[in-house]
């Protein structure tokens, strides 16, 4: 591993743990050049489905779009990053235990709607204003009691 501080190729791995839930190993570095230390974080290489979008077009799944969406609904909202990052996780191992090679995305933001619907009812309505178009009130409405229920 290339030390980041100064690009010296011999680092040693100092302490080695593994995540409570186990889905990633992270080890605490350091350089044999400049001593400095830090954090890698191993996880598994996973190959998640093709994303197919509204117009045919097929994209490469991106966690970084995913979780920006969450982020953005969940703005200042009471919502911890560690409960969004679980989220996350849901939503990928769903998308990785469906076995397909391509998926649309509807389906993607049906699984995030979900999420944000356990996690913060506020989220959830922003997204889905914005998800289904609501094009009047009353549609708008009909999510709102949704919720209620």
């Amino acid at each position: 591993m290339k030390c980041p501080f100064c690009g010296h190729a011999d680092t040693q791995v100092v302490e080695t743990r593994m995540a409570e839930d186990g889905d990633f190993i992270r080890r605490r570095r350091q350089c044999a050049h400049c001593e400095k230390r830090f954090t890698t974080y191993e996880r598994p290489d996973v190959t998640f489905p093709a994303v197919v979008k509204k117009d045919g077009r097929r994209i490469e799944y991106e966690r970084a779009k995913l979780l920006g969406s969450l982020n953005l609904a969940l703005r200042k909202r009471p919502v911890s990053t560690e409960q969004i990052d679980s989220a996350v996780e849901r939503i990928e191992e769903k998308l990785l235990n469906l076995g397909v090679r391509e998926i649309p995305s509807s389906r993607i933001g049906e699984l995030v709607m979900r999420e944000l619907k356990k996690l913060d009812k506020v989220a959830y309505v922003r997204f889905a204003s914005v998800y289904r178009s609501f094009e009047d009130v009353d549609e708008f409405k009909t999510v709102v009691d949704e919720i209620r229920r």
